[in-house]
């Protein structure tokens, strides 16, 4: 039997139509994904740097400052006796440092006497003697105040006055 060309044609252009609209349907959804994808990551990355710029800090504490009462010392003899009168602050690593300090004064106004009269006025009148007298006050106030003690958490010296005469 001879088949007829007619209902084979009509079978064929049903199928025709059909598979070019899952084509358009598949690559429509192609599409979608990947611009989806797209702004998803887009969002994504945007957030993260968003968190990164909100990201909570610690505000900065401000210094604390221990001030000593004036020292006034007689100088070692170089070749005439001189004397120096200076006034200094400490900075501490926090409050309880300087509450620390407070408390150990008498201890740390002899260790600072005994080292400010050692010196010539030759040894502390120039800006690198000032310096390096600097540098030997944050090393006296860091030791411990008794064995097995930890040292002080010291930053730094300031003169606030500073004579010799």
């Amino acid at each position: 039997m001879a088949k007829d060309p007619k209902p084979d044609a009509a079978v064929e252009a049903p199928t025709a139509p059909a598979s070019k609209k899952k084509l358009i349907i598949i690559i429509a959804a192609v599409v979608l994904l990947a611009g989806g994808g797209a702004a998803g990551w887009f969002f994504m990355h945007q957030k993260s740097d968003h968190k990164k710029e909100v990201k909570h800090e610690e505000p900065a504490h401000p210094p604390v400052f221990v001030a000593l009462e004036a020292f006034t010392v007689n100088l070692q003899a170089d070749p005439d006796e001189k004397f120096l009168q200076v006034e200094l602050s400490l900075q501490v690593a926090n409050a309880e440092e300087a509450e620390l300090l407070k408390g150990q004064m008498p201890a740390l106004r002899n260790r600072l006497l005994m080292l400010l009269t050692s010196k010539k006025a030759t040894d502390i009148s120039t800006g690198e003697g000032k310096k390096n007298l600097n540098a030997e006050i944050v090393a006296e106030v860091k030791k411990p105040f008794s064995k097995g003690a930890k040292p002080q958490e010291i930053s730094g010296v300031f003169f606030t006055s500073f004579v010799i005469q």
